[in-house]
């Protein structure tokens, strides 16, 4: 039931971040509003995270470097976190605090479950 549960679960944790990477992609120019304007680049971090989430959904799921992936992720995630989902919760507008709540919680638990899967994948046997 353990190996059932692990690589069921292995593989839903990545679905998330191929969906998001591919949204990265479909809707870039509307996703750049979200690149706060003190950080250089613009659009082109939409493309490189949303690069890097299917890269790592497609990782995970084949378990080639998953272990250095879901580390990368969680990174991902801190800043994710850090850098839009704290900053948002200050927000004058009730429905961008909200948003950013739910975002800042979905953020919280991903990083937990990318930690836990990295130290699951750096299991022996």
């Amino acid at each position: 039931m353990r190996l059932l549960t692990y690589h069921l679960g292995r593989i839903l944790f990545a679905v998330p971040f191929l969906m998001f990477g591919l949204n990265h992609f479909m809707y870039a120019k509307m996703m750049a509003g979200l690149v706060p304007n003190w950080v250089p680049g613009g659009i082109s971090w939409i493309y490189i995270t949303g690069a890097f989430e299917i890269i790592g959904a497609l990782s995970i799921i084949t378990k080639v470097q998953a272990r250095l992936v879901c580390f990368l992720l969680a990174v991902l995630l801190l800043v994710y976190i850090l850098v839009l989902d704290f900053p948002g919760l200050g927000a004058a507008d009730q429905s961008v605090k909200m948003v950013s709540m739910i975002s800042l919680f979905k953020n919280i638990g991903l990083l937990g479950a990318a930690l836990f899967f990295a130290g699951e994948l750096g299991k022996k046997g």
